[in-house]
């Protein structure tokens, strides 16, 4: 199984990325590749790293001031440069929403959330979910807010549980 798994620099006040220092701790794993993005608004990274790549599973890993991990559902057709900014859309004759595919449940100190807010991994979400469905490729995708003050170990040990299970179920449905 091809997947790649995702994340950024630092941005803003933030000197270090948790995503950046995650990703680049990943133990290697056949067909695994990882790419960390400059946190900018910049469409043809996204769909470059896609066609590069061609993977059947994305994990986006993006970092938040909240208090714990949570799942994206979807992404929003909305874009803010700056805090103090208005929010434009992303594609003006685009779905307000596009839904994540992959469906995982993380247990009960990992949340469930429907708004990537509209800076960059919300950005980087919706490009690729509709270059994915515009593409037609059949890739799962899915999108993860970790807090900056996380245990980097325990975010490692989390993206690794995730994949482990998605190939696990991968591996059910190829037997079936």
């Amino acid at each position: 199984m091809r997947i790649l798994v995702y994340g950024f620099g630092p941005y803003r006040e933030f000197r270090s990325n948790i995503t950046a220092t995650i990703i680049k701790a990943l133990s290697p794993l056949p067909g695994l590749r990882t790419a960390v993005f400059p946190v900018r608004f910049n469409r043809q990274q996204f769909i470059d790293v896609l066609e590069l790549h061609k993977p059947e599973l994305v994990i986006g890993l993006g970092q938040c001031t909240r208090d714990r991990i949570e799942v994206e559902s979807r992404a929003i057709n909305r874009k803010r440069t700056s805090d103090t900014g208005l929010a434009k859309p992303i594609r003006k004759s685009g779905a307000e929403f596009l839904p994540t595919t992959l469906d995982i449940n993380l247990g009960p100190k990992v949340g469930q959330s429907d708004t990537a807010g509209d800076y960059v991994c919300n950005y980087s979400m919706y490009v690729m979910l509709e270059y994915i469905s515009r593409s037609g490729r059949n890739i799962r995708f899915g999108f993860f807010h970790i807090p900056n003050d996380f245990d980097s170990g325990k975010g490692v040990a989390l993206v690794t549980r995730v994949i482990a299970q998605i190939q696990a179920e991968s591996k059910r449905a190829f037997r079936e």
